[in-house]
């Protein structure tokens, strides 16, 4: 039962992230033919695309591995296995969520590929769909966790790889 619980989280979240995502953009920028996009603008896509698709990728990884989990738990419902351990370390070092911040960027990269307001719309809609899912997952990992949670929520931001400061003061900007 797990395994088949893990299969349908791991397709799933392919689905939707990886296919279904860039295929909204593009039809919502009007479904440019590729004559339109030039070979320019499509490598500089590609940094982005690459390099989200590699974070995500990394992160799902490590989350199988080191947290014994599966990353696929949508405003509360789990439709994989949750993880067992806090992770805070592999690309969770970089920020709460870098899962998700390839992802953004993965996005981002098609946003320059179809280079249409129409699919900037998509992402941002995205972008706020998730950090409502955020909020939740970080309720849920103050719950399941407790002071360990804190501490990393204190000592990592939620999306950013560099934590600001203010001064000697150690609060955040």
């Amino acid at each position: 039962m797990k395994t088949n619980q893990e299969i349908v989280g791991y397709v799933l979240g392919a689905t939707i992230f990886v296919v279904l995502l860039p295929t909204m953009m593009w039809l919502a920028a009007e479904t440019p033919e590729p004559e339109e996009i030039n070979v320019l603008r499509a490598s500089i896509a590609g940094v982005p695309i690459l390099g989200g698709l590699a974070l995500s990728i990394w992160s799902i990884v490590h989350m199988k591995r080191r947290g014994k989990g599966n990353p696929m738990d949508a405003f509360n419902h789990e439709i994989g296995p949750r993880t067992q351990i806090l992770m805070t370390d592999g690309p969770y070092r970089l920020n709460r969520n870098p899962m998700l911040t390839g992802t953004f960027i993965y996005l981002l990269g098609f946003v320059v590929l179809f280079w249409r307001w129409e699919a900037l719309l998509v992402w941002v809609i995205f972008v706020a769909i998730m950090l409502l899912q955020v909020r939740r997952e970080e309720m849920r990992l103050l719950r399941d966790f407790g002071e360990e949670y804190e501490a990393y929520r204190r000592r990592t931001n939620r999306f950013l790889p560099f934590k600001r400061y203010r001064g000697n003061t150690g609060k955040r900007n």
